[in-house]
């Protein structure tokens, strides 16, 4: 049983309380990164990747099961604040309908630019001005599956910390490099630096996505929801590739099209060669 002696109890008005609603709501100033982690399996995500934990919040009624004790028991461990609230106020920063009591506040990983050591076959995701955060997030948790090196972002549009960004990259967020670059530029130059060859997802090419060999460091670029992508990107000795849309529709979402081009560059890059 968690001895629930060492936790302070607090009230809705409480500071920690109204700090959790702020990071839920994204409406505040988030220069620490920090994000919300509800639940036993989100939290034994971030406990199994060693992620930063600033803050725990409990509320003892819903914690039921075993699984959930040990889960608390653990974050107690290494948690700097623990708190416990009623099912009141639990209610007011819970977002599921059966709750396992457990919240916590954690930072995301920093990743350092200068600690990108790229495979001679790797495949990086850029994310250019996507507006969505559940595309973003889509996109992040497609590049942790495919095995894609690094993700990143230029002319970003959605703070990585937003609540549907995290829920929908299924925490990939926090294993998957993401590294920002102020703009296409920037982002371009740097790609062709380290030797990439950089695809720009574009229905108006004439190639197909399947007729390029990779087989080298390779790099998509994947353009706004609205916009498309940025005009910087084709001032460059960039390739242009497309999906065939073979029915009425003329594209394919963001993410759907991400998923596609990224498999394919690592099946060919990463796996064929081993088989």
């Amino acid at each position: 049983m968690v001895n629930y002696n060492d936790f302070m109890a607090i009230g809705e008005q409480n500071g920690v309380i109204k700090r959790i609603k702020g990071i839920l709501s994204n409406s505040k100033p988030n220069p620490e990164k920090l994000f919300i982690a509800e639940g036993i399996w989100m939290n034994g995500h971030i406990l199994s990747e060693g992620t930063e934990i600033v803050t725990l919040v409990v509320c003892p009624e819903y914690v039921r099961t075993p699984e959930a004790e040990k889960t608390v028991q653990s974050l107690k461990n290494i948690c700097p604040e623990n708190y416990t609230v009623s099912a009141k106020t639990y209610a007011k920063i819970s977002e599921r309908d059966k709750p396992d009591g457990i919240l916590t506040i954690a930072k995301l990983p920093q990743w350092d630019l200068r600690d990108f050591r790229p495979d001679k076959k790797g495949v990086v995701l850029v994310i250019d001005g996507v507006e969505i955060p559940g595309n973003i997030g889509t996109m992040l948790r497609v590049a942790d599956g495919a095995g894609v090196d690094a993700v990143f972002l230029c002319n970003r549009k959605a703070r990585l910390t937003h609540p549907k960004l995290i829920h929908s990259s299924m925490l990939a967020i926090l294993t998957v490099p993401v590294y920002e670059f102020e703009n296409a530029d920037d982002c371009s130059k740097f790609l062709l630096s380290k030797g990439f060859t950089i695809y720009l997802a574009d229905t108006r090419a004439d190639k197909m996505y399947y007729e390029m060999p990779y087989g080298t460091r390779t790099a998509f670029v994947m353009g706004s929801e609205r916009y498309g992508i940025s005009r910087e990107w084709y001032e460059k000795t960039n390739s242009l590739i497309a999906i065939p849309m073979l029915g009425k529709c003329d594209s394919l979402n963001v993410g759907v099209a991400a998923t596609v081009l990224c498999y394919e560059a690592c099946i060919k890059n990463k796996i064929e060669g081993k088989r």
